[in-house]
């Protein structure tokens, strides 16, 4: 793990030398004050020697200059280093979400994600940058001073070094019990921010039950848990930062009784306890450092490794070595056999699927809700894969080819469409990145929206809201379908896209559809079934088999499941 978070490093590697560079040379000068203050007590006070007591003076306020500009280069391209960092991991770990497979969205709560892709890479890169910086410092810094210490006056030092190896222990092993609680704490973050996304996304469906009581009790028992990691956390940061702080007071007393003694034995002059008091409030910070350097890096090893944890997730849908892409000629599809099942150990959604689709032709999948329709159609552009058999385009297994180019030639209009926050245009721009303001409207125009947008203030550059909560439901459905015009795919799949619209939406989409799937492939799902009676082929799904096949006429005909499910719509 040590090296993976070591990688992150490599193309940066003058900026971390600049950091560390700075780091060393300020804290070698901040050895150096003291020294220059013992050699005035010691020598030049005494002699009267004022031509170098001036030059003393000149070098402690160059010390003072050279330390500053340190300083700067630490606080501002040492956190630059830490920034790039954070960049590049949350640019990877994005990227790396992308590429997961809907069974893994399927059981992870969105606010975890969120709270790893801010909170916890935050955590990451405050460590990376202050780590090195502060492990680095506290070394220079207590071994240095600690040589010039004993060098100055051997009994003075062994008497002020007494404190210094149980503080360290103290506070690296406390280190631990720091470790779990800042673990918790995470963990509660990202409840906290799932319960809130979802009550966010929710509050329409909250405020038309009036079930803000209930989400408020909700996330009350959330921040409470929160609340309890938090206080636990500072409970034991508490007794640490007491403990810290009497050790601390602990280094002077032992040091000046130490000296005094020594002084009073004739032992040690009092430019030596001048200096090594001086030395003291050098050493101090350091050992703040190394210390706050086992808490930070407790937090950020505990973030990393929750970073990793999901970059180590492998998506259970890949191209092979050897997939090769995707060449449609007629669009013809064949389910071979396919069966299929959401879990390793549930049972069967899908049981021995086998449907040939004639390139060109439009069929039709029906069936009661939770029968599998979606389940199936999801298979084809490989969103979910078959536990068994195999679906083929043109003769191709599409396991064995990349999905990239299986995808492209698929266009997918849902039954809840999302649109992005942002403007039509850029929700267009999913249809084809460099479209043309003419291309957009031709394909609006064939989509039967493109009026409307003619009509709009801004046209093109209206915002549809979050998720397209300015736009309505049938309008949504009409953006959807004409980013599949720009997309131009050679097969589609409709599903039930219509089922909640009114009657004038209704129609303008299967108007827009009919366009759309002209000299396509098309597999529509339905709910109405009135809107499916021109299908080639209507296929009858229930409990994830195929029961009936035919055109709408001769499974009338057949007074089966298909006609006990159109006349149950008819007498609604």
């Amino acid at each position: 793990m040590l090296k993976r978070f070591l990688s992150y490093y490599s193309p940066y590697k003058r900026l971390f030398f600049l950091d560390m560079g700075a780091a060393v040379l300020g804290s070698l000068l901040s050895i150096l004050f003291p020294q220059l203050t013992r050699e005035l007590l010691r020598t030049y006070i005494p002699n009267h020697d004022w031509s170098m007591m001036l030059s003393v003076f000149g070098v402690m306020l160059g010390i003072y200059v050279v330390q500053t500009l340190c300083t700067y280069i630490r606080v501002r391209w040492g956190h630059q280093l830490g920034v790039f960092m954070e960049s590049d991991m949350r640019q990877d770990l994005f990227g790396h979400l992308q590429r997961l497979s809907f069974r893994y969205f399927d059981r992870t709560k969105t606010g975890h994600l969120m709270s790893r892709i801010t909170n916890d890479l935050f955590m990451i890169t405050e460590t990376a940058h202050h780590g090195p910086e502060d492990l680095l410092i506290s070394i220079v810094v207590i071994i240095g001073a600690y040589t010039v210490m004993f060098f100055n006056n051997v009994p003075l030092a062994l008497v002020s070094i007494i404190p210094l190896p149980i503080m360290l222990f103290f506070g690296i092993h406390y280190g631990r019990k720091l470790k779990a609680g800042f673990r918790e704490v995470r963990s509660t973050v990202a409840d906290v921010n799932s319960v809130v996304e979802n009550s966010i996304q929710g509050v329409r469906e909250v405020q038309s039950f009036t079930s803000e009581g209930y989400e408020k009790q909700k996330f009350k028992q959330v921040n409470t848990i929160f609340q309890n990691a938090r206080s636990n956390q500072y409970r034991v940061m508490a007794r640490y930062e007491s403990t810290m702080l009497l050790f601390r007071e602990l280094y002077y007393f032992t040091t000046v009784a130490g000296g005094a003694v020594l002084i009073y034995l004739g032992k040690v002059p009092v430019y030596d306890l001048v200096a090594f008091i001086l030395y003291v409030g050098v050493v101090l910070p350091p050992i703040d450092r190394l210390i706050h350097f086992t808490e930070q890096l407790q937090q950020g090893m505990a973030a990393f490794e929750r970073f990793v944890e999901v970059m180590d997730i492998q998506s259970d849908i890949n191209d092979r070595p050897d997939a090769v892409d995707l060449n449609v000629t007629e669009g013809a599809i064949r389910f071979d056999h396919v069966h299929f099942r959401y879990g390793s150990d549930g049972e069967d959604v899908l049981a021995g699927i086998d449907i040939e689709i004639a390139g060109g032709s439009t069929i039709a999948i029906v069936g009661e809700s939770g029968a599998g329709k979606s389940t199936l159609v999801s298979l084809v552009p490989r969103f979910y894969e078959p536990v068994e058999g195999s679906i083929l385009i043109d003769g191709q297994d599409i396991g064995k080819v990349k999905k990239a180019s299986l995808r492209k030639q698929i266009g997918f209009v849902q039954q809840n469409v999302f649109l992005f926050d942002g403007t039509i245009r850029e929700n267009l721009k999913y249809g084809k990145g460099d479209a043309t303001d003419e291309e957009m409207y031709d394909a609006l125009e064939k989509a039967n929206l493109g009026t409307f947008i003619r009509s709009l203030p801004a046209g093109l550059d209206t915002e549809v809201g979050e998720r397209g909560t300015r736009l309505s439901g049938g309008q949504k459905q009409r953006i959807s379908i004409a980013r599949v015009f720009l997309k131009n795919p050679r097969l589609l799949i409709f599903d039930e896209a219509t089922s909640s619209l009114d009657t004038e939406s209704e129609y303008q989409i299967q108007d827009a559809f009919k366009r759309l799937a002209s000299g396509r492939t098309a597999i529509v799902i339905a709910h109405r079934l009135t809107t499916v009676r021109d299908a080639d082929i209507i296929y009858v799904l229930a409990n994830g088999a195929i029961v009936e096949s035919g055109d709408h006429e001769s499974l009338i005909s057949a007074n089966g499941q298909y006609a006990k499910l159109y006349r149950n719509q008819e007498l609604r």
